[in-house]
């Protein structure tokens, strides 16, 4: 909610659904509560994941007419932890010590704000339709120019690069 005021995009799952990307840099609760609050979803390439662990996200107000864009990064400060266990120690669970608390600080206690610019290229856009070509040792299909080029073939990553995969195929 904080990115979406200070954006001020009032309506982001409404009429301002194509101007916001997020980028999210955890994959806790945060990230579904941002993908609830803004409307913006992985399937709809408006959600970006980056796996940095920081409870952090980066609003963007998207146009689609521009490359670099303005953007709001904002963090949650690890501070606010201790600040909700002081105001609250009669609360024996840290959860309720936290939410209790969160109702009532400042933005300016529970988060960090950076002004920052994020180069998103066109084929990051919400919609884009890109060509889609086949892995030439798989076959499957590879979206958005994300296969590998290896002498004249072109290959998805899993291919390309099998020690990196996240699963292992079984014989």
């Amino acid at each position: 909610m904080l990115g979406c005021r200070r954006l001020a995009i009032e309506d982001p799952r409404g009429k301002d659904r194509k101007r916001l990307v997020t980028f999210v840099e955890i994959d806790r609760c945060a990230t579904d509560a941002i993908g609830v609050v803004t409307g913006c979803r992985l399937g709809k390439r408006a959600l970006k994941f980056r796996d940095w662990g920081k409870m952090a996200a980066t609003f963007i107000d998207v146009t689609l007419d521009q490359k670099v864009v303005r953007a709001i990064r904002i963090a949650a400060r690890e501070s606010s932890k201790d600040l909700a266990r002081t105001m609250y120690p009669e609360l024996e669970s840290k959860n309720l010590q936290q939410m209790r608390a969160y109702r009532e600080l400042p933005d300016a206690d529970l988060f960090t704000e950076q002004w920052v610019t994020v180069d998103l290229p066109t084929g990051e856009f919400p919609g884009f339709k890109g060509d889609r070509i086949a892995c030439s040792v798989c076959g499957e299909g590879i979206n958005f120019n994300r296969f590998v080029k290896q002498g004249n073939a072109l290959l998805c990553a899993g291919c390309a690069y099998p020690d990196r995969r996240y699963y292992r195929v079984l014989d």
